[in-house]
């Protein structure tokens, strides 16, 4: 990790000596280190491509059964991104985890609560927020919202681990990476990058599946229980969910504009 810094900042100073931009530094790092590049400076435009104004998702709490299920979604996500399986708890790194209803909406009144939500397990991940605090915080622009989709998304190559933005996510969204990752990926997608020790990554709503036209994998594995699509299109599968359900977001309170509804 030393010499990769060492690297950016040796390839930096002299982009910014002959006037290179942002992107032609980033690959000059990712081609010095021996890493994949970023995953949106890898996905070119594609026919199929699923395009939104503003991607947003729906889970349909009623839908899910058992741990088992979520424990599929989590799989799925975790297998097409690499992210590498760590016993070590505080080492985890976490896309997608699954946690009570008290834990995911510490401010919602529990007396009430249906007994199955008392009982089953819910999926939470990034909200990707309309107005992300980790994107003020973070000095390198390492992460950043996305002005076509209002993706939150991470460049990998910029992170300098700070964790800035770890510290000003009030959803635990974000992961560090205290140790190498690579020797505790199970299985090689040679499809995305893998990271390094010392930065911060998350989930991306599976921006390089939309960019192919696919959906995101945990929607796909969710059979059903998740709902993805265009929060500003009024015909989109998403807005006519929540016209017909009763949804509440995680920490509305806070300000973020959450775009991860659960329907209880």
């Amino acid at each position: 990790m030393e010499r990769s810094r060492r690297e950016f900042l040796k390839i930096a100073g002299a982009s910014a000596a002959i006037g290179l931009g942002a992107r032609p530094v980033i690959e000059a790092v990712a081609a010095a280190t021996g890493h994949q590049a970023a995953p949106e400076a890898q996905v070119a435009h594609h026919p199929e491509a699923l395009k939104a104004t503003r991607w947003g998702m729906v889970v349909d709490t009623r839908k899910i059964e058992s741990a088992e299920q979520i424990e599929k979604m989590v799989e799925a996500c975790h297998q097409e991104h690499n992210v590498p399986m760590l016993e070590e708890e505080r080492h985890r790194i976490k896309w997608i985890w699954e946690t009570h209803f008290h834990n995911a909406f510490p401010s919602q009144s529990t007396d009430r609560v249906s007994e199955h939500l008392e009982h089953i397990l819910l999926p939470v991940m990034c909200n990707h927020c309309e107005n992300p605090p980790c994107v003020r915080a973070c000095p390198t622009k390492a992460t950043f919202k996305r002005e076509s989709d209002g993706i939150v998304m991470m460049d990998f190559h910029r992170c300098i681990g700070c964790r800035f933005c770890m510290a000003a996510c009030p959803y635990g969204s974000r992961s560090f990476n205290f140790r190498d990752p690579q020797p505790f990926i199970k299985e090689v997608n040679l499809k995305y990058p893998r990271r390094m020790k010392g930065v911060v990554e998350k989930c991306n709503f599976c921006e390089e599946r939309l960019a192919l036209g696919q959906m995101p994998a945990c929607v796909e594995a969710s059979k059903g229980a998740i709902v993805f699509g265009d929060l500003t299109d009024p015909d989109s599968e998403v807005r006519h969910v929540l016209r017909e359900n009763f949804t509440i977001r995680r920490k509305q309170n806070l300000g973020t504009e959450p775009c991860v509804y659960y329907i209880v």
